[in-house]
């Protein structure tokens, strides 16, 4: 359910499958029946299962201070669609969305591609049209089967592992690592950050299989006390976006764009360290409440660690709403220990879990159920408490949209 996706498909005539569909081969038609445009520019691509988004954050801002014009690919939407595509900085705009759109019926797309798969198709087209310098390209889920999945990159980036999806990526890390790992292409260098032994087993074993040069953080390259050292040494400044799992992705962040061959110069990387934000991660919307896309028990316990930093011996006003087939009850332990109490509701998304599933899944006893439409999500906030809203991208997504927050 991509957000305002129906007004290009009806307007073209572009019809779409609403099934998952894992798999390559539909997207790869599709992109050779408008001209392979994916070929004409130079990608990044990042998977993982947290920290796509900062890591990427980071990239672009980075490169945006040394000159650079970029595109970046990326999900869910969080307003509409054209969040999912970014030209410089800025939603790609409906005219040149349009544009795509009309070049992709032109060429007689055939074949029901998912909607997923059709906004991918879009945003090759959009680049390969306007011509970025460089495309920084988030997988949707996984790697191996994810419609991204059709480039030659500069660098494959896997920023961390954990278990997500586990209907279609597995349910031990070594099988969701084997679905991440699927990005690395032969010959092409690969970053990653921290991962689970686990993880590392099978990155490592299929780095070598493709003879894929292998940059690990810990080990190739670090980030101590704001001195980053890898291909390069840099000294950085304080960081905008909060947490010290921060400084993690804006290490990979630097060495995947130093291991692609992009010069870097260490005033200009402080810099854009200093100033880049992802919104709606650990993200202050109004005095004293927060959103984050926390949707897994890692990305949680991150949130938690996260919190415990800025607000040291504090408790937080938790609101949350989760789709189902996520680890609800681990996720929220994870934030029972910072949790003053939590709110959970049902939000407009069809996999959404309800309010009252999510409440049976929380070992805290001050809990409650609020309807949807509730004004009170991000009202009468104490002065000295905070509210963070979390649980899902979907349901900031819809709380945007609904002007609620």
């Amino acid at each position: 359910m991509i957000p305002n996706m129906n007004v290009y498909k009806e307007r073209w005539g572009i019809d779409s499958d609403d099934s998952i569909k894992p798999g390559l081969k539909a997207v790869k038609e599709a992109l050779a029946e408008i001209g392979n445009p994916e070929v004409k520019v130079d990608v990044i691509h990042v998977a993982g299962t947290n920290g796509k988004g900062s890591t990427i954050a980071f990239m672009e801002a980075i490169l945006k201070e040394h000159g650079f014009s970029t595109g970046v690919f990326s999900s869910p939407a969080i307003i509409d669609l054209h969040d999912q595509i970014r030209i410089n900085g800025e939603a790609v705009t409906k005219v040149e969305l349009d544009k795509s759109f009309r070049a992709m019926k032109e060429a007689g797309l055939s074949g029901k591609l998912t909607d997923f798969e059709l906004l991918t198709v879009a945003a090759f087209v959009t680049f390969g049209r306007l011509a970025p310098d460089y495309v920084l390209l988030e997988t949707g889920m996984g790697g191996k089967l994810d419609s991204t999945n059709v480039v030659i990159p500069l660098v494959s980036v896997i920023t961390s592992i954990a278990l997500d999806h586990t209907a279609f990526l597995g349910t031990t890390i070594s099988e969701v690592a084997g679905h991440k790992a699927g990005i690395i292409k032969k010959g092409i260098p690969v970053v990653i950050g921290s991962l689970p032994d686990e993880a590392i087993h099978v990155v490592r074993n299929i780095s070598n299989q493709q003879d894929s040069p292998l940059f690990m953080y810990g080990e190739q390259f670090v980030l101590n006390n704001n001195d980053f050292s890898g291909t390069n040494k840099f000294h950085l400044g304080e960081r905008k976006m909060k947490g010290a799992h921060q400084g993690e992705n804006a290490a990979v962040a630097i060495q995947s764009l130093l291991t692609a061959g992009i010069p870097l110069m260490e005033d200009l990387v402080a810099k854009a360290i200093s100033t880049a934000q992802l919104a709606y991660r650990f993200h202050e919307i109004s005095p004293g409440v927060y959103v984050d896309g926390a949707h897994n028990p890692a990305a949680a316990k991150v949130l938690a660690d996260t919190i415990r930093f800025e607000f040291p011996g504090e408790k937080v006003d938790f609101v949350i709403g989760m789709l189902k087939g996520k680890d609800i009850e681990k996720t929220l332990d994870e934030l029972v220990p910072v949790a003053a109490s939590f709110t959970f509701l049902t939000f407009s998304h069809p996999q959404a879990a309800t309010g009252e599933q999510l409440m049976e899944y929380c070992h805290h006893r001050d809990k409650r159920v609020t309807n949807w439409e509730s004004e009170s999500i991000i009202l009468g906030v104490e002065a000295d408490k905070k509210k963070i809203v979390t649980g899902s991208l979907y349901l900031i997504s819809g709380l945007m949209n609904s002007k609620r927050i």
